[in-house]
């Protein structure tokens, strides 16, 4: 299941069949207190991602899994031990539909890309003085 036609990440998630509805749910709102409140939600690539300094983190539905897309690979790395029971890739987590991420995981993964993309900012922001 990939759903490409929403525009927005409520209609993302009105499409999105049980229980993987469910599960998005749950972990965008565990994204959504965890990021500063100037973050931008958006659909990228044909899934829900959020902005801040550049992309912070995504979450989809599939036919068989759902993931979290923590748009940097070496955060995979960072954590391996804690996502040892998940499948991952270069760029995504993957887990059950019916199973969320531990929201304590979920809250260390966007916190760390917040910091991750503040500093980056901070950087850029020297150089250019």
């Amino acid at each position: 299941m990939k759903i490409t036609s929403a525009k927005t990440i409520s209609g993302y998630v009105a499409k999105t069949p049980e229980p993987a509805r469910t599960t998005l749910k749950k972990i965008l709102a565990v994204i959504r207190s965890n990021v500063p409140s100037r973050t931008v939600e958006t659909i990228s690539y044909g899934i829900p991602m959020f902005k801040l300094n550049g992309m912070l983190v995504g979450c989809a539905a599939f036919t068989e899994h759902c993931s979290l897309f923590p748009c940097n690979a070496g955060l995979i790395k960072k954590f391996a031990a804690e996502l040892k029971p998940y499948a991952t890739a270069k760029g995504t987590i993957r887990f059950p539909k019916d199973k969320p991420l531990p929201t304590a995981l979920i809250k260390k993964l966007v916190k760390t890309r917040v910091t991750e993309n503040k500093d980056k900012l901070n950087v850029k922001r020297k150089r250019s003085r």
